[in-house]
């Protein structure tokens, strides 16, 4: 992954991993996993770890403990309502953006 795509998903990975939870709670592995599923390959789990402590104190999310099979309980996510509606701001601040950067790109034609 180049510098740039870097630097662009810096500012906008707490709303990706939003829109994923919002789909289905999810423990922080499960997270990563979906991500990887979705292209973004070079994304560390460390980075994920530490953006759910970030949302959890915001308090963006409800979390479970849910016993694990392999070690101590897993922290299972959910999106809860200043969630949802943090989600919502960030998609309309994503369309704003996506539609004038299009523009941009449209004029250099």
């Amino acid at each position: 992954m180049g510098k740039q795509m870097t630097e662009m998903l810096k500012g906008t990975l707490e709303g990706i991993v939003l829109a994923i939870i919002a789909v289905q709670p999810a423990y922080g592995y499960d997270i990563t996993a979906r991500l990887r599923e979705r292209g973004f390959t070079d994304i560390a789990e460390g980075t994920i770890y530490a953006l759910l402590v970030r949302v959890e104190q915001r308090g963006l999310v409800d979390v479970e403990k849910v016993p694990s099979e392999k070690g101590p309980p897993r922290k299972m996510f959910t999106l809860n309502a200043k969630g949802h509606d943090e989600l919502e701001e960030f998609w309309r601040t994503w369309s704003f953006l996506a539609e004038r950067i299009e523009q941009l790109h449209e004029g250099e034609k």
